[in-house]
């Protein structure tokens, strides 16, 4: 069932994102799924490894810096060990 979300990026960002979207025929709201998809799947998974994330989503800055070899996993490991002792 899709459902809607609304999001607050940069407007260069999302007129670079329509284009290339465009250029790839598919809609902003499925690159944008896809993508998120992409992120949220097991990364031994088959699905995983064919999705390739586009050097324009690469590119969104996020409003913080993390080092290069950051872990999200394991820090997300970190916090739910913190959050239920």
């Amino acid at each position: 069932m899709d459902s809607k979300l609304t999001l607050k990026l940069d407007k260069k960002v999302i007129e670079l994102a329509k284009v290339y979207a465009k250029e790839h025929g598919q809609s902003l709201s499925r690159l944008i799924e896809n993508y998120l998809k992409a992120l949220t799947k097991d990364s031994d998974s088959k699905e995983a490894r064919k999705f390739e994330i586009a050097e324009l989503v690469k590119s969104i800055p996020l409003d913080v810096d993390l080092p290069e070899n950051y872990d999200y996993k394991e820090e997300y490991h970190k916090h739910l060990e913190k959050k239920y002792r």
